[in-house]
């Protein structure tokens, strides 16, 4: 990734225009990479362009997502790190609600471990032990993705523009204290109406779940967004991502964090 964005920024501002407008009129817009090239730190001025707008309409800042965790997606977008997206307080579902089909555009699930945080983290030279005393439980998570470009034809700047193709997402109801479960060997089964569709584990995750928040949290303290007690940390996938279906009814199963569904309601006819 450049450490400097050379984009200028009437392109920058017309990039979180497009993904703004695609978001509110529910139509897929073309790849914004055409504006941005490979430019990593223009991506995320956009990014922040459209999280102030967010602020500004009185949307709620309640955590972030973690993105591109698997070293074999990195490779594949030609990148060294994570990325990161914000999460707001109406991407969160509960359990006992439906996801309107409607209200997304191309939308996928993903199987992961969510971490609350207890404790403010303010220093960008963070270390483990910080996190660790920071954290202060875990919890099964849904994350359901979507992209605001076209056919999910997407490269790293689209997806972060894009606040990390982030939707909605579910937070299971079995809170876990961190010694209380082994992020990195906790086995991770994704079902779609009972039957298995995706299976992972912590390990696939940066190697640990917590290597992840470890790197988020320095980079939320770089940017000046650092996280805060009350935040949700969705920490990245732990396998593949699974495309929905009107209809479909997701069941989450994470060891030692007890499950969590998602349920997308029924299309209606036109």
């Amino acid at each position: 990734m450049t450490d400097r964005s050379m984009v200028p920024s009437v392109e920058v501002d017309r990039v979180a225009q497009r993904l703004f407008e695609a978001a509110q009129a529910l139509r897929p817009c073309s790849p914004v990479r055409d504006l941005l090239g490979t430019d990593v730190m223009a991506a995320y001025r956009a990014q922040e362009i459209n999280t102030r707008r967010a602020l500004d309409s009185g949307r709620r800042l309640v955590g972030r997502k973690i993105g591109l965790t698997a070293k074999s997606v990195q490779q594949q977008l030609g990148v060294g790190e994570p990325d990161y997206g914000m999460l707001f307080a109406d991407m969160a579902v509960s359990e006992a609600e439906e996801v309107p089909m409607g209200s997304l555009l191309q939308p996928r699930v993903e199987g992961e471990v969510a971490y609350i945080v207890g404790r403010d983290m303010l220093d960008s030279q963070l270390t483990m032990a910080d996190v660790l005393r920071s954290l202060e439980y875990a919890v099964a998570a849904i994350e359901i993705v979507d992209s605001r470009v076209a056919g999910w034809d997407i490269k790293i700047v689209d997806t972060i523009a894009d606040n990390a193709s982030s939707a909605r997402f579910v937070l299971g109801t079995v809170p876990r204290r961190l010694h209380e479960f082994d992020a990195r060997l906790c086995g991770m089964m994704l079902e779609r109406h009972g039957e298995g569709v995706s299976f992972g584990a912590g390990a696939a995750c940066l190697g640990n779940p917590l290597n992840a928040v470890l790197w988020l949290a320095r980079k939320m303290a770089q940017v000046g967004r650092p996280l805060l007690a009350g935040d949700v940390v969705l920490s990245g996938a732990l396998g593949p991502m699974i495309a929905v279906k009107s209809g479909d009814v997701f069941d989450l199963h994470v060891s030692g964090l007890g499950s969590v569904r998602a349920a997308f309601k029924e299309s209606q006819p036109s």
